[in-house]
């Protein structure tokens, strides 16, 4: 009574625990990759599908892109406007349940000028895909993904806000980071470095 007790014994964690990190993260699921792919980039939608074939998100928006790559492990897959939300809809039938974010790319002055890129997650695959579209200046609007994705609604206000994107169907698009009388939209590389004035 009254003594010490015997200390649990601690298993040996392993020579990167001791290590200041970074440590190498998990490895993408099995079917998340194939031989080929990891051999260098692919760019095209033929290229990609025919090395990705087994890929969920390959799979899923087969019928609907129109451009693909598979560069740095990240895999992007290009749909038109107008298919965004049945493309949404496809990949969270294929297992991608957790949708990150979305934002957009000012190309000035190429034409089509502007990419919005929606972030989509699988965390039963192991696997992301971007889902990239592309705008020219003469049409910025797009469908609004918050009846597939809630969690859309401020990532899309953003993307208004600082490109100028509208969001048809959006619940309340309005300014979300500045002020509701601000002029202009402050991402847009033509924008003044110090603002209209």
């Amino acid at each position: 009574m009254g003594g010490t007790p015997n200390p649990l014994p601690v298993p040996n964690p392993g020579p990167t625990a001791a290590s200041p990190g970074p440590h190498p993260g998990p490895e993408p699921g099995p079917s998340a990759l194939s031989e080929h792919v990891n051999s260098g980039p692919l760019f095209g939608k033929e290229a990609v599908f025919e090395a990705m074939a087994h890929n969920a998100a390959v799979k899923a928006l087969s019928g609907l892109a129109t451009d693909a790559k598979f560069d740095r492990k990240e895999l992007t897959i290009t749909v038109a406007r107008e298919k965004i939300i049945v493309a949404c809809e496809a990949v969270k039938a294929a297992g991608y349940n957790f949708f990150e974010d979305v934002t957009a790319v000012d190309w000035y002055p190429q034409e089509p000028r502007f990419q919005l890129s929606y972030h989509i997650l699988s965390h039963k695959l192991k696997q992301r895909v971007r889902i990239a579209v592309r705008l020219d200046s003469a049409g910025l609007t797009i469908d609004s993904i918050t009846s597939v994705w809630p969690s859309a609604n401020f990532y899309e206000r953003e993307v208004f806000d600082l490109f100028g994107i509208h969001f048809a169907g959006h619940p309340r698009l309005t300014r979300i980071m500045m002020p509701e009388n601000w002029e202009g939209h402050p991402l847009r590389k033509d924008y003044p470095v110090e603002g209209y004035r």
